[in-house]
């Protein structure tokens, strides 16, 4: 993977989001994508689910890590009690100041963004959900911004429960404790996610006979040849 041209930051970041089903390696992919930019002498940042730091901003800092620990570390008897439309909303609320916060202020100033867990795969859930209308989640988070290249990782859910080893209540969709209930939910996501992968221009990746290193070089070319961006 060469690239003639140094490495030059554009007028605006890019964005760079990698999805796929619980188990399917988006951690470790943007993990790698995002170290691989640094070193070719790109500005670029991690955002991830955990991701609360505004730079400069010690208070907005504080405030982004409280409704992150509302979010994403709440007890899971209090989730189910909460019901799906609180949490479609709470959700909304966070991907809403993540994005205002952290993601557009980085983007404005030249800096790329590799993104880990995405909104697609809560788009995802929710359209397997017989609670909570379609349109209504997707609009809700309709102002999020356009990412310049998907990367969807696919894996079955199968597989993707061998690597993970166990999972949480809310990966088997509340559906139960058993490796089935976990298969189940995993793989009717998987659907959704197939659906929006064709009709969104995605780059999809089927990765269940690949290794770490063939998904990580397929991607990084990705980033060349679609965004020109040298690595």
């Amino acid at each position: 993977m060469t690239v003639a041209a140094r490495p030059t930051n554009p007028v605006h970041g890019r964005e760079i989001t990698v999805t796929g089903i619980d188990g399917a390696g988006k951690t470790t992919l943007a993990t790698r994508l995002h170290q691989s930019l640094v070193d070719a002498g790109h500005k670029a940042i991690l955002v991830g689910k955990h991701t609360t730091d505004v730079p400069m901003d010690a208070e907005l800092s504080a405030y982004l890590d409280r409704l992150n620990e509302l979010v994403y570390r709440r007890d899971a008897r209090v989730a189910q009690a909460c019901g799906e439309h609180y949490w479609l909303m709470a959700l909304a609320a966070w991907y809403t100041l993540q994005e205002k916060l952290v993601i557009q202020p980085a983007l404005a100033a030249g800096t790329h963004v590799v993104l880990d867990n995405a909104h697609h795969k809560i788009l995802a859930r929710y359209a397997v959900s017989p609670n909570v209308s379609t349109r209504l989640a997707d609009q809700v988070f309709a102002h999020l911004t356009e990412p310049d290249l998907v990367i969807f990782l696919r894996l079955g859910a199968r597989e993707a429960l061998r690597r993970k080893g166990e999972f949480t209540s809310l990966e088997a969709g509340h559906l139960g404790a058993g490796d089935e209930d976990f298969i189940r939910y995993q793989d009717t996501v998987l659907a959704q996610l197939d659906e929006h992968a064709q009709h969104g221009g995605w780059l999809s990746l089927d990765v269940t006979d690949m290794d770490r290193d063939d998904v990580f070089k397929i991607a990084a070319d990705a980033l060349v040849d679609r965004l020109r961006l040298s690595l």
